[in-house]
């Protein structure tokens, strides 16, 4: 993203709230991404004290302090924040600090969907869910970590990102499934060690994956007198999730994800409550209530899966440090 973007468009204050996290030149990355060898930084990841390592092409990375700070402008200090500690953030409170954040704040609360969010909101949670932790899919519902965020970012709380990041980096070469994130970051690192990039193959960032005026349009709002307001002013925030999702994605963010309710679209008229015009079904309050309840359902199981896979990750370094010791033993 653009930070003169930001500032022609009149969002002073989402800009001085990201400058504040001193984020502006990570979020400003642009550059080749070399995905191949993007594949291979993660298959050699390892953490050793407070620093990544890694090698690639024969070149090893030791990512201290000091490098975080040259290619990407962070800095080692701030709240720690990760899922087991999100307590550290005072006068915190999800349902509450959510509600907050809505353009109506009388609207029945089911779950935290993007949906309903006053505009600096909206853009900040875009920036937290596309860029700064990037999910693998499900971009319209927050989760507790994401509002976290965003109440740092607003209350101005500095953040350790560089934290993390580390810590997302971590979960993506737990989970064999997982998308590696950070494509440009981790290509800068590449850059920096002077890794040998001759002859493979890169990609280009695109223009149409960057936030622009069309990313703010399909979140439902519009510009008039050289300001973004609301397209049809303010609304009950538990609108239906159909609607939500056809809010949620930036119009020129090109990137692929798993939409929750595809099934559900392509079940038939039997499936929903009824059809809109325009052939989309209609859910009805109990369907709706469901596709929440799945959601929240769905990440607990993903939370779970992370815990299972780092306790046996655990285990079998500590097998793996004794079958050393028995081999030192016997020699």
């Amino acid at each position: 993203m653009c930070f003169d973007w930001l500032k022609s468009q009149n969002l002073d204050n989402v800009r001085r709230l990201l400058k504040d996290q001193s984020l502006r030149k990570f979020l400003e990355m642009k550059g080749n991404i070399y995905l191949d060898l993007v594949r291979v930084f993660y298959t050699n990841l390892k953490f050793e004290g407070n620093n990544l390592v890694s090698h690639v092409k024969g070149v090893e990375m030791e990512i201290t302090h000091e490098v975080w700070t040259a290619v990407a402008g962070l800095k080692f200090s701030g709240l720690r924040i990760n899922k087991g500690n999100l307590g550290v953030v005072e006068d915190f409170n999800k349902i509450q600090y959510y509600k907050s954040c809505l353009k109506n704040q009388h609207a029945q609360v089911r779950t935290c969907s993007v949906g309903g969010l006053k505009l600096d909101e909206r853009l900040l949670a875009l920036i937290v869910t596309w860029i700064l932790t990037p999910k693998r899919s499900n971009h319209s519902v927050l989760t507790e970590e994401d509002l976290v965020y965003i109440f740092c970012i607003m209350k101005k709380i500095k953040i350790n990102w560089i934290h993390i990041i580390k810590e997302h980096m971590q979960k993506a070469i737990r989970l064999s499934d997982y998308h590696y994130p950070y494509a440009i970051l981790v290509s800068k690192f590449l850059l920096y060690f002077e890794v040998n990039l001759e002859d493979e193959t890169s990609e280009l960032v695109k223009s149409t994956q960057e936030l622009n005026d069309g990313s703010l349009s399909k979140m439902g709002f519009t510009k008039v007198g050289g300001k973004w307001i609301c397209k049809d002013g303010d609304h009950d925030a538990s609108t239906s999730a159909v609607a939500d999702l056809e809010q949620d994605e930036p119009a020129d963010m090109d990137v692929q994800h798993e939409d929750p309710l595809e099934d559900y679209q392509d079940a038939g008229p039997s499936a929903g409550a009824g059809y809109q015009e325009d052939g989309m079904p209609t859910m009805s309050s109990f369907e709706r209530y469901m596709v929440n309840r799945l959601d929240s359902f769905g990440e607990n199981q993903r939370n779970l899966h992370d815990l299972c896979v780092s306790n046996f990750q655990s285990i079998d370094n500590r097998f793996n440090s004794m079958d050393a010791r028995f081999m030192s033993l016997d020699e």
